[in-house]
């Protein structure tokens, strides 16, 4: 969070994504149009972080007695969105390894899903602070 600020002030989860460098780069002429590996243009810390939390999806979902206790107090939308979350994250990384793609490819698509995951929840939960006290 610190190195992105306010993920709500951007419109569409694409444009996060673009920003943590986790959108495929692309050479295109003409009627051309080649795609490539992720631009990795953005911000490295960011990205390293969401890599590495999209590796814990190799698991399957579940949530553990410790965060049923962290959840509390959690608005109900976004308990939701993240057992969304958990379920088709898990479920994308073990349909493109049974397609025979590299762990490290798997991995940086879960990632770039679970932005998209973090961005609705942004977007779902109301400002605190200052912003709030309207």
């Amino acid at each position: 969070m610190c190195e992105v600020g306010d993920i709500r002030r951007f419109a569409k989860p694409r444009q996060l994504m673009a920003l943590l460098g986790l959108v495929p780069g692309e050479r295109s002429s003409g009627e051309t149009r080649r795609q490539g590996g992720i631009t990795e243009a953005g911000n490295v810390l960011a990205r390293a972080v969401l890599i590495e939390a999209a590796w814990s999806y190799r698991t399957p979902a579940k949530i553990g007695a410790q965060m049923m206790l962290r959840q509390e107090g959690i608005p109900q939308a976004a308990k939701d969105i993240g057992w969304k979350a958990q379920v088709r994250l898990c479920g994308r990384y073990h349909r493109l390894m049974a397609r025979g793609k590299k762990s490290a490819l798997a991995v940086t698509a879960v990632a770039r899903e679970l932005v998209g995951f973090i961005w609705a929840i942004a977007h779902i939960t109301e400002p605190t602070g200052a912003e709030g006290a309207a």
